[in-house]
């Protein structure tokens, strides 16, 4: 067995090892029960990112054991096709060579699409293979290909013919460079300083004022709307006002929608480029007048016409101003602004004809699957958040102006007809049949991907088995996009299954700091490269150890330096195990053949198992790997293994016994292990016990026979013993590897049968002939006597805890005052009041401490 662990030398061999025997693979014939999670598909066009490695470290986590406890356990992989950014891949292409997708027309472009998906398309499924993602391979599906095609256009047609798809003109984001609609997930709000500019609309006292950062679509309007209740305004509404640079007048509206508290209580409206606009004119039967193309440029006669949206805004204030309209100059206003998320273009609320989906329908039932418990949420706390979404959804646009995606399967003809095509129908030919340009939105075919992924709309036996899935696991912040959607899809094409038992939600990655990484910032992080330097495990071990319910992750490069030290640390005491004979050949020893330290870690062992097993249930990634790490670095690495030493220096049938249990924990950890680590406790576990790999083995059980509660108390009193040493040896500045000269009285203690232990691990020698206590401790009813005569410099280190003792004192005085003034009790806020209190608390503990050391110290 190698020196050191060099995952490099382990990582790639091994995953090509499983994925070759077929470890992954399910089997939808077999009699075990199934357990399935479908990956959130990552875009084609993707790069493994630290997002995709935390929530694919915490499936894989759960995927491996439920494998290991007898599940026919499908991880289903796969891609999105990513409509919009797929399509700017290849447009950037063409436009490197001069050329449009319309010089080569929509057939000769998707073709191009397809290409380049073959060529540079689905990187980030090798880098999952590097992250060790157990995967089943065979079952890899694409949005795009020919099944789950087949499943978009047959609930398409299902919808339709159910009157849940529609066609409608709407306001919808609109990105003038991409040309498309974008759905709300692909608009990206920053705050920015606009100009809002105060202008009078009408004259005298058919005049009003009302401030705007969009002067350009004024253009549009086709009324001004005021509070009902404003008595500013009472007298204008139902009369018209002149609408400045037009010949026409418009409209004051009473709606509620307007506060009176914002500007002067007046505000323009434009249906056709705002969205709370249209709602107030759908509600007043206004005209929508729409005055920018799909480039954002203005198409109303006059002198504004052809300039660019932006251009226009300029030029409507500067004519505005000459005609003395302006009421109050440019001044700066901060306000949300969206973004395309592909080219960063300035999205345009646009009204535009599209098509939707009728979603009241659909919501109901997914909101009932969750109320009524068929559906879980997990952490519970986040129900509130999807049932503000499914409870409050609007109609929900699905069409895109793009090439590359699902086309829409409606044919227009001659006269006007409307034909949705099923995907076992013909569509209509003849002259003047045509159909639709749009494609679907993304987030449609994902939303099938439980069932489609799985077969439908044929009754497969992958469907028969393993639908619905048992668990979601993936961000809280897509519950609206794709939760919610997959929710609706499920019920709605599954008569009423639910597409998983439990929505497991986590949060997001962030910084060491909390913050959100940014490549900007230079705090953005490639998980490869970790993975590189630390090793796969290390990485995952540390987005595991983060792992909260619901709560986002902070994660630093010196985490996973800790976390490749542990995997290091269980390399070398699985090989110091194994150097010292560790074995598992034959049963396990009766409980009256162990030592007490035996005893204790199988007793400890059996209890981490049960932890384990519930911590797995409830989703506490980060509780389960913080009660791993520390059982196998704390109890087995470090207590166990320096206990056994002398046991298995001696010789003897005792130390058989101890080899055979120092197998067996060694064992069993590797196994609880490995859904977290794969790589290194495949490979040690492999190597302990000649068997062919852990993916396969079972999950420990429980062994309620192995309870020890009296071993556990003495280890613990032990422990406790070591611990008060090791401490007052630190605090009196002694060399870690310093041996001392110590008496010790045990009587009336379990520990006499652990001396040596005790004087190894706590560096203590027998007293000799000269021996004179210069140091007593009591600890759990033991007595340690001391000769510190020697060791230290006794004059310098009184004088700094003296020192120490004053600052100490100095701070406790300090914080009683504060805590005394009851002026500032009366000002201060809670938080601010405990942080006194927890100094004074720390100063009073500090001053105790301090003055038993200086009273410990020797004479001089």
């Amino acid at each position: 067995m190698p020196t050191q662990y060099s995952p490099a030398e382990v990582e790639g061999p091994l995953y090509e090892r499983w994925v070759e025997r077929g470890y992954f693979e399910a089997d939808a014939k077999s009699e075990k029960p199934p357990y399935t999670i479908v990956i959130p598909p990552p875009n084609v066009t993707g790069a493994l990112h630290l997002g995709h490695a935390f929530q694919h470290t915490l499936m894989d986590a759960l995927t491996r054991r439920k494998r290991m406890l007898g599940f026919e356990a499908l991880w289903l992989p796969g891609m999105d096709h990513a409509g919009i950014a797929t399509q700017n891949k290849v447009e950037q292409q063409l436009a490197e060579q001069g050329l449009s997708r319309h010089d080569i027309g929509r057939e000769a472009f998707v073709e191009k699409v397809w290409e380049w998906k073959e060529q540079y398309g689905g990187r980030i499924l090798g880098q999952m293979r590097r992250l060790g993602d157990g995967v089943d391979w065979s079952r890899e599906r694409f949005t795009m290909d020919e099944g789950l095609s087949q499943a978009v256009q047959t609930i398409f047609k299902k919808l339709f013919d159910d009157g849940l798809i529609y066609r409608a003109e709407r306001i919808i984001n609109w990105c003038p460079r991409c040309l498309t609609a974008l759905s709300d997930i692909e608009v990206e709000h920053e705050d920015r300083a606009g100009e809002l500019v105060s202008i009078r609309y009408g004259d005298g006292e058919d005049s009003v004022v009302v401030a705007t950062t969009r002067a350009e679509t004024l253009l549009g309007d086709t009324a001004v709307a005021v509070h009902p209740e404003d008595p500013r305004y009472a007298h204008l509404v139902g009369r018209t006002i002149a609408l400045p640079l037009t010949d026409r007048r418009i409209p004051v509206v009473a709606d509620e929608h307007v506060d009176p508290e914002f500007g002067t209580g007046a505000v323009k409206v434009t249906p056709a480029h705002d969205p709370n606009d249209f709602a107030i004119g759908q509600r007043h039967n206004l005209p929508n007048i729409n005055v920018l193309d799909e480039h954002g440029v203005i198409t109303v006669h006059g002198p504004f016409l052809g300039l660019d949206r932006f251009e226009a805004r300029d030029a409507v204030v500067g004519t505005l101003r000459e005609q003395g309209r302006i009421v109050e100059e440019k001044r700066p206003y901060m306000h949300a602004v969206g973004h395309c998320s592909r080219c960063h273009t300035v999205v345009e609320p646009r009204l535009s004809l599209q098509w939707w989906v009728k979603v009241a329908p659909l919501a109901g039932p997914a909101a009932e699957a969750v109320r009524d418990g068929r559906v879980q949420i997990h952490p519970k706390e986040l129900e509130g958040r999807y049932f503000s979404w499914v409870d409050n959804m609007y109609d929900w646009c699905i069409s895109r102006q793009l090439w590359w995606g699902h086309r829409i399967p409606v044919w227009y003809g001659p006269d006007g007809e409307v034909v949705c095509v099923g995907p076992d129908e013909q569509p209509p030919t003849g002259d003047g049949w045509h159909q639709d340009p749009d494609v679907l939105d993304t987030w449609f075919s994902s939303g099938l991907w439980p069932f489609s992924t799985l077969g439908w709309p044929e009754q497969t036996r992958d469907l028969e088995k393993f639908y619905p899935t048992d668990v979601l696991l993936t961000g809280h912040d897509i519950i609206f996009f794709w939760v919610a959607r997959m929710m609706m899809f499920g019920l709605y094409a599954m008569d009423g299954q639910a597409p998983f038992h439990t929505i497991a939600l986590t949060g997001l990655v962030r910084d060491q700091f909390g913050k959100k990484m940014s490549k900007s910032s230079g705090t953005a992080v490639d998980p490869l490269d970790w993975m590189d330097e630390f090793g796969a495990d290390a990485v995952r071990f540390t987005l595991a150890s983060g792992a909260n319910p619901g709560a986002d992750v902070p994660i630093g490069e010196d985490w996973v330096k800790a976390s490749r030290n542990f995997c290091n640390k269980i390399w070398n005491a699985t090989r110091f195990a194994l150097m010292n004979g560790a074995t598992l050949e034959g049963p396990l020893p009766a409980a009256e053949q162990l030592t007490a330290t035996d005893r204790w870690i199988l007793s400890r062992l059996n209890a981490v198992v049960a932890e384990v097993d519930g911590l797995y249930e409830d989703y506490q990634f980060a509780k389960l790997s913080d009660a791993l790490y520390h059982f196998a670095w704390d109890e087995v690495f470090d207590w166990y293994v320096e206990l056994s030493k002398s046991v298995l220096a001696e010789g003897g049938p005792q130390a058989d016994a101890s080899r055979r249990v120092l197998g067996e924990v060694l064992e069993v950890t590797l196994r609880l292990l490995h859904p977290v680590i794969p790589f290194v406790t495949d490979a040690l576990w492999t190597t302990l016990t000649g068997r062919e790999s852990v993916v396969v083995a079972e999950w420990p059980t429980v062994d309620a026979s192995r309870a020890d509660a009296a071993a556990e108390a003495e280890i613990a009193q032990l422990q406790q013993v070591v611990t008060e040493i090791r401490r007052f040896r630190a605090d009196q500045g002694l060399n870690p590897g310093q041996k001392v000269p110590a008496r010790l009285d045990l009587s009336g203690t379990t520990l006499a049968a652990h001396e040596g232990a005790l004087r190894s691990l706590a560096k203590l020698q027998p007293a000799g002939a000269d021996f004179s206590a210069t140091a007593t401790l009591s600890v759990a009813d033991a007595t340690v006597a001391l000769d510190l005569s020697g060791t230290i410099d006794v004059a310098a280190e009184r004088k700094r805890l003296t020192k120490d003792l004053a600052n100490a004192e100095k701070e406790l005085s300090q914080a009683g005052a504060k805590l005394a003034n009851e002026a500032f009790l009366a000002k201060a806020a809670p938080v601010a009041v405990e942080k006194i209190q927890a100094r004074q608390a720390k100063a009073e503990a500090d001053i105790n401490r301090l003055t038993a050391q200086i009273a410990a110290l020797p004479a001089g």
